[in-house]
């Protein structure tokens, strides 16, 4: 049984992105899906997940990330409440120009997310 909200289509995602940009300007998407693992940070067992998230916090991320050079499109959907192990915790995409202007962009927001964003307790 999967708990809190269902995940949006990544497929859909990537085809809204690509009708809506510049389709000679888009050369790369990537997608992140975090999803809850039975084991914890420090190596021990868990069963589920408690999580919330700073949405004022998020959107002033989206701000500034949307805003670098040569990104066409970034979306996130972060899952909120009390996650089983096998849930989806939070789907991340950015599609931009070129792999040197998506890269660095994807793997900033997702740590960004993880260190500012999202506060999650692995409960046992």
């Amino acid at each position: 049984m999967k708990h809190g909200k269902p995940a949006p289509s990544v497929d859909t995602w990537i085809e809204e992105t690509k009708r809506q940009s510049d389709t000679g300007e888009l050369g790369m998407v990537l997608v992140h899906r975090g999803v809850v693992r039975a084991t914890s940070k420090a190596g021990g067992l868990i069963t589920k997940m408690s999580l919330t998230y700073d949405a004022e916090r998020l959107d002033a991320l989206l701000g500034t990330f949307r805003a670098q050079k040569g990104i066409a499109e970034i979306r996130v959907w972060i899952n909120e409440g009390e996650l089983a192990i096998g849930d989806d915790i939070m789907s991340v995409l950015v599609a931009g120009r070129f792999r040197t202007d998506v890269l660095p962009v994807f793997e900033a927001l997702v740590a960004a997310i993880k260190n500012e964003v999202v506060r999650e307790r692995e409960l046992s």
